[in-house]
């Protein structure tokens, strides 16, 4: 079922992008799936590994992300189950590098460094917001654009003024940009610079190689080669320190509030 007026195929690319974040953006999910790196955990392996999470909030986020296609169960005797990832879950922790690299360039700096999986988070609040994955999409295409026009392709079966709300949190976010009341839209710069996560998080949720965004039909920039981070593993299997910080605390700390430029 079409979610826009967009081609068929850009729709369905905005569609499984959209629902490749509803799956890991919930609080914790990325944690967990990188606490999985490596071989599969017993549950008591995994849930040290986690400890700021009580046993009755680990297993449903387990079980969510098992429904997800991301985190496999597999039980080996009644007494004997282990947790680890599927060949989707595993693919898709590369991506992550792609979006704190998106996040040191365009969030604002906070007060303290933050570890890179709170760049993550932080990222992924942002492109969760409803309707931005699209309006995102249609501005990319189109360059400038008015609310009116943006309200027809992104939400056609809605009251044109619904549009404003998602652009007034997008702008709020410095993802998008406008000169005030009644004038057009833009990206921003830092909603522009969404092309290598956007792109691959398309090529990750249509089963294509990351290396694939380069290519896409939007958000591809053949030519860029991004520089190497010292902080992304380039080994098969991911390690819990590539994202977390050098010592796992018995909590994190409270998370910033997400917000664009102002975090």
């Amino acid at each position: 079922m079409a979610i826009t007026a967009l081609p068929p195929d850009t729709d369905a690319d905005i569609a499984r992008v959209t629902e490749a974040l509803a799956m890991i953006t919930p609080r914790w999910n990325v944690r967990i799936m990188l606490a999985l790196s490596g071989p599969p955990l017993r549950y008591s392996e995994l849930a040290a590994r986690v400890p700021w999470l009580l046993n009755g909030q680990l297993h449903p986020k387990l079980k969510s992300l098992c429904d997800a296609g991301l985190v496999e169960r597999a039980e080996h005797t009644a007494r004997h189950v282990t947790y680890g990832h599927t060949g989707r879950g595993a693919d898709l922790l590369p991506v992550l590098p792609v979006i704190v690299t998106w996040a040191e360039e365009h969030l604002e700096r906070p007060d303290r460094p933050l570890p890179a999986i709170e760049q993550v988070e932080d990222s992924l609040t942002l492109l969760t917001r409803r309707h931005a994955a699209a309006l995102l999409w249609v501005l990319k295409q189109r360059g400038e654009s008015s609310g009116r026009t943006l309200a027809r392709i992104v939400m056609p079966s809605s009251d044109w003024t619904n549009v404003y709300p998602p652009l007034r949190q997008l702008v709020a976010d410095g993802l998008v940009d406008t000169d005030g009341i009644g004038q057009p839209y833009r990206l921003s710069a830092a909603g522009d610079a969404l092309g290598p996560v956007l792109g691959s998080l398309s090529a990750w949720s249509a089963g294509q190689p990351l290396r694939q965004a380069d290519q896409h039909p939007v958000w591809g920039h053949p030519q860029a080669t991004p520089a190497p981070k010292g902080w992304a593993s380039n080994q098969p299997t991911w390690r819990n320190r590539d994202l977390f910080s050098h010592a796992m605390p018995a909590r994190p700390m409270a998370a910033i509030p997400a917000g664009g430029p102002r975090r």
